[in-house]
């Protein structure tokens, strides 16, 4: 469980660094230029690496029986939340609706796999990755309260976003039939 806690530490202190620390992020920025990006990502790959092993190899400790019907939801929500993933960068009509779009979508992630899965683990890796998101909402609202949405979206943008959605979210559902428990009802 130590793997997990640290790997969920790591993808806290990493993203939101430059948040709480913004005079040493932008002294480091400035020292090594590019490369301190690659720092970061090399740190945000890690936390995601500690995170799965960690989950894995975590003892069952039963928390709440998830609900019958909670699959159903789940596998709703996942289509929601890789809608909001890509309508960040996306060209959609509902772009400028939503600010934070993607991390709308890792919220709804994670409430969907808390649907399915009562359990420590997951309880410590889907909820802190849902509390990190609600947390750097609130600092980004913070620092730059004054938010101006993009301008722009097409109908032609929309059915891209739509089609998109909808292979991602059958390719990420075969790699979790293939690594993980079957996703699908039945």
């Amino acid at each position: 469980m130590i793997w997990l806690i640290l790997g969920v530490a790591l993808w806290w202190g990493a993203h939101l660094f430059k948040r709480v620390a913004p005079g040493p992020r932008i002294a480091l920025a400035d020292s090594m230029g590019d490369k301190s990006k690659g720092i970061f990502a090399v740190l945000i790959l890690l936390s995601v690496v500690l995170m799965v092993i960690g989950y894995r190899a975590a003892d069952y400790v039963h928390i709440y029986m998830p609900p019958t019907w909670g699959i159903h939801l789940t596998n709703l929500l996942m289509l929601i939340s890789v809608a909001l993933f890509g309508l960040g960068s996306s060209k959609s009509r509902l772009r400028p609706k939503l600010r934070h779009p993607m991390l709308w979508g890792l919220v709804l992630w994670a409430a969907a796999h808390l649907l399915v899965r009562g359990h420590l683990a997951a309880v410590i890796l889907w909820g802190g990755l849902a509390l990190w998101a609600f947390v750097a909402m609130a600092m980004i609202n913070r620092r730059e309260p004054d938010w101006t949405p993009w301008k722009g979206g097409s109908l032609k943008g929309d059915i891209r976003l739509g089609v998109i959605t909808v292979v991602v979210y059958f390719v990420i559902a075969a790699i979790h039939a293939l690594v993980g428990p079957w996703p699908f009802p039945g």
